[in-house]
């Protein structure tokens, strides 16, 4: 209670204040006699301590230090009998308390002390009682309300009904769950406060105020525990004051009610993202049997048959902090949660899947490739904007290649993912890496240096390869000319600026050493394929 509410009562009829008219509004906790010169150390915050002075009859002055001690631990006030013991306080000590706002208080010679310290208790246990009746019943309202089915929105229009200022609930990303009115703008001012890094809510507090700077608005915003550990946001339009306990348990009790709904709703939730999860996991493995089964396990999810899609895998970019394996798995889920809610206001549809440590995004195509650059582009890099805004992380995707049906999702899925890998590859962070088909060259840089020399031996082995004279190197020449000129006789002899006999000469050298004719297809083939390895094993 505050102690001009406990002056207010009966018993305090007579009680003068003497000083620290200002401190009235300062808050009860606990009332306590005075039973030793040094009890002030003794005292604790919110303390209301009433004295005789009898151990301080003999040194009026110490009341100065008794009530500077008081000032500096917090309590709420000293109430003296000065005509039992003490004649007057000094004027010091009432200049203190004027000063600093510390009420001392002249209590009657007729009224008992104990009767003070009774009254007092049993109006701070009555007011007490009040409040956890009232938190009672509020929360058996609330808790009912939901338990009828009414949902989250009734439940908040009751709350604004009750404390008379609107309500708004937020998810952990900000993003509106709820409202008490239809439509309310601030609700996009808040969440684009947030995605800006903002940070709304102060640590280590009940709520916290604030007001918006272009429209002159106060925003009082209370924390809703959920299942992750990061809260969902209650949100009232106006300003709460902090001593108004009853509005404060009104909200604090709608904060609880609101908690365990919202727990609730995350376990339905929890259950659909497994489902299509699983589903999008069954998919690309291949563990469907029929074209009919995926069809109509997709309409489910609402995929199309025919239409196409750009599938987008996302991944989280290695932190350079050392995490534990859970820590990063909620961090992970935290992010990802985030980018399904973002899905939902994509300019295009979005379906978002997860496997694995990679968010996985269907995206339904434009109708030109060319607008992947327009659309799709853009929105990747504005999520990458809002996760180094709000989480302080990197994500980086991989973008295949359009799919033209339902069917191409699971080869989509590889390109994309084949994307990621292209873009780690470079040591890059918050990248996004196009797919495209690897060329000859990127497929067999693949395979073991050993393994294409070995080949490239067995090609030429016709050929003195490791002691090659200035004969072999032109017949090996002529012979590359001749493959790149389409096996085209006088378009090689053209290039070699030599007659076309000569050309003819060395190709019949060619057939001699290779063992076999140049019109065979096979050879012909390998012959390119070795001269293509050739390039690859002189660049070591």
């Amino acid at each position: 209670m505050k102690l001009i509410d406990i002056l207010k009562k009966p018993l305090f009829q007579n009680v003068k204040v003497i000083a620290g008219d200002s401190g009235l509004e300062n808050e009860i906790k606990n009332i306590t006699m005075m039973d030793a010169p040094d009890i002030a150390y003794y005292l604790h915050p919110n303390d209301f301590l009433i004295t005789t002075a009898y151990h301080l009859k003999d040194n009026p002055n110490s009341i100065v230090q008794l009530v500077k001690t008081m000032y500096q631990q917090n309590c709420t006030a000293l109430g003296i009998k000065t005509k039992r013991f003490l004649s007057n306080i000094p004027e010091e000590a009432l200049q203190f308390a004027n000063d600093n706002g510390f009420p001392i208080i002249e209590i009657p010679l007729e009224t008992s002390l104990g009767e003070v310290v009774n009254a007092t208790l049993n109006y701070i246990l009555e007011e007490r009682t009040t409040e956890l009746t009232t938190a009672f019943e509020v929360h058996r309202k609330f808790t009912q309300h939901i338990l009828k089915g009414k949902g989250i929105k009734k439940l908040l229009e009751e709350l604004s009904d009750m404390i008379g200022q609107k309500v708004l609930l937020f998810d952990q990303h900000y993003q509106i769950h709820s409202s008490s009115l239809s439509k309310y703008p601030l609700e996009n001012q808040i969440s684009e406060l947030y995605s800006k890094g903002y940070q709304l809510l102060l640590e280590n507090t009940s709520h916290t105020c604030f007001s918006i700077r272009h429209t002159e608005e106060t925003v009082s915003i209370f924390p809703v525990l959920t299942h992750i550990g990061k809260p969902a946001y209650l949100v009232i339009l106006g300003n709460v004051p902090i001593y108004d306990q009853s509005l404060l348990l009104i909200i604090e009790q709608a904060t609880n009610v609101l908690s365990f709904e919202l727990m609730r709703e995350n376990t339905l939730k929890q259950y659909a993202r497994r489902a299509r999860n699983e589903f999008f996991l069954h998919f690309v493995e291949g563990s469907f049997t029929s074209k009919e089964e995926i069809e109509n396990r997709a309409k489910e999810f609402n995929l199309k048959w025919d239409q196409p899609t750009i599938t987008i895998a996302g991944k989280i970019d290695q932190d350079e902090k050392q995490k534990s394996f859970t820590q990063h798995h909620l961090e992970t889920d935290y992010i990802y949660e985030f980018l399904e809610m973002e899905a939902t206001k994509a300019p295009f549809p979005v379906h978002l899947f997860l496997k694995g440590d990679m968010c996985i995004l269907v995206i339904e195509a434009p109708e030109q490739r060319g607008d992947i650059d327009v659309a799709i582009i853009p929105y990747l890099k504005e999520l990458q904007a809002y996760i180094v805004n709000i989480f302080k992380r990197t994500i980086s995707f991989g973008i295949s290649n359009i799919g033209h049906n339902l069917f191409n999702i699971p080869n989509a899925f590889k390109e994309a993912v084949s994307a990621i890998h292209t873009g780690q590859l470079s040591g890059s962070l918050q990248f996004i890496q196009v797919h495209r088909p690897k060329d000859v060259s990127e497929i067999l840089r693949i395979i073991p240096m050993k393994d294409l020399q070995e080949f490239y031996d067995h090609i030429f082995q016709g050929f003195s390869i490791q002691q090659q004279g200035d004969e072999e190197q032109i017949l090996l020449n002529t012979l590359s000319v001749y493959l790149e000129t389409h096996c085209q006789i006088s378009e090689t002899a053209k290039r070699l600026f030599v007659h076309r006999n000569t050309v003819i000469y060395r190709l019949e050298k060619c057939e001699e050493l290779l063992g076999s004719s140049l019109k065979d297809a096979d050879l012909t083939f390998h012959l390119r394929l070795a001269f293509r390895i050739k390039s690859i094993l002189h660049t070591k």
